[in-house]
């Protein structure tokens, strides 16, 4: 059986293209708690860290739509949003996150 982080992880890889996902979506799915979400960042980093290198990291929001971008990743994100063809408004938010929104089955 797969730890949580583990299927954390999984969950992650699996977001298609031109699609998102909160960080509470893959916390759920993964069989996750309430207060699950906040350990979602750790645990990519720790999977990044450890070698899993193609985390799609600009397709987890926060659950308002809401994208965090620090200096570093701000180019690099923007780029990829544009590539994925995910709109980001001037206050940070995905324009049509309702629609292109992913839930795990």
């Amino acid at each position: 059986m797969k730890t949580f982080s583990e299927r954390v992880v999984e969950l992650a890889l699996s977001i298609p293209k031109g699609r998102v996902t909160t960080y509470g979506a893959i916390a759920r799915a993964a069989g996750g708690g309430a207060m699950a979400s906040q350990s979602i960042t750790g645990i990519l980093g720790k999977a990044y860290r450890n070698g899993v290198k193609d985390i799609p990291w600009h397709r987890i929001v926060y659950s308002d739509g809401h994208v965090w971008m620090s200096r570093s990743t701000r180019k690099e994100r923007l780029r990829l949003y544009k590539k994925e063809r995910i709109v980001i408004d001037k206050k940070g938010r995905i324009e049509n996150f309702r629609d292109i929104l992913f839930e795990f089955r």
